[in-house]
């Protein structure tokens, strides 16, 4: 359902995180797996010119999830006390422009791309059907902050250009700690007119209501020592969305030798106090959904 709305970038950690006390192997994988099954059939804001009132007006959920019945499994039992099948039976789509049959998709794949690379070994994630199609690929230099304060000055005081690649990290599970969402970013970019021509690149997260080149959930984040901790400003940083790739372009032997070096000395870890004391040093990557994991658990 997410991937055929374009939906929530939060979902590639709360199912993986939620999958994980069930004793599921869900992880990023699954949804790139499952982005390709899918269509992206209800082009909703920010992506799109519809939203939850034009959702609702042309059928509402159960019409989008009758359209998808075919890669369902309707005979899950839901919390209404009945199947899938049941729920959806007397369901129907009332405004086609809103709600696109599977054979006549707005995208032929699901809303979420899960783009790997030197930058990116474990994944992150982009809703790239809210990206312009002269951003799906792109290359430029990297301007690095080392948190969301930073780079929302350096935006309100004109220090991005076009084709700059925003590099905002520690902002992760580990590193925020509690992995902030970055809002306050993507909402100046696309204010100042800069969603077509600037990037962000970052492990923190944003929701489904972002629009642009946002690529978040980097992971291995900055504060595990992930190549993001070593980009460097004027780096160039490349990426490919359809051919899900994200890369730092610097050769394997320049990113080993940044890495022991930021091995050797890394930096403070912010300070936290209480839960957020205890989530930072037992979280574990956005990959994995930054769930806590305990010493036994590692054993």
């Amino acid at each position: 359902m997410d991937l055929a709305l374009g939906g929530s970038l939060n979902a590639t950690l709360h199912i993986p995180a939620i999958a994980q006390e069930a004793n599921l192997d869900i992880g990023l994988d699954t949804f790139e797996e499952l982005n390709k099954r899918t269509r992206h059939i209800c082009n909703l804001l920010p992506s799109g010119p519809y939203n939850l009132k034009d959702l609702d007006e042309a059928g509402g959920i159960p019409a989008v999830m009758k359209e998808l019945s075919g890669i369902l499994n309707l005979d899950s039992l839901t919390v209404t006390g009945k199947t899938v099948r049941k729920n959806i039976k007397n369901a129907e789509v009332i405004r086609r422009e809103v709600i696109r049959p599977f054979s006549d998709p707005f995208h032929p794949e699901g809303g979420l791309a899960i783009l790997r690379g030197n930058l990116a070994p474990l994944g992150s994630v982009c809703k790239h059907v809210a990206v312009a199609e002269r951003m799906l690929i792109h290359r430029g230099p990297a301007k690095v902050f080392e948190s969301m304060e930073t780079a929302v000055d350096a935006l309100l005081n004109n220090r991005i250009d076009d084709g700059d690649v925003m590099v905002v990290r520690y902002e992760g599970p580990k590193g925020g700690p509690g992995m902030r969402e970055m809002h306050q970013i993507t909402s100046i970019i696309n204010g100042m007119g800069l969603g077509d021509s600037v990037t962000l690149v970052t492990d923190g997260r944003f929701s489904g209501s972002t629009r642009g080149a946002m690529i978040g959930h980097v992971s291995p984040e900055a504060a595990e020592g992930g190549p993001i901790a070593v980009v460097r400003n004027r780096d160039v940083i490349s990426y490919d969305i359809p051919a899900r790739r994200l890369s730092l372009e610097v050769s394997n032997d320049e990113l080993q030798k940044r890495l022991n070096e930021w091995r050797l000395n890394p930096p403070e870890p912010k300070k936290a106090k209480g839960y957020l004391k205890r989530y930072q040093s037992l979280d574990t990557s956005a990959g994995r959904g930054a769930v806590l994991e305990t010493p036994n658990e590692k054993d």
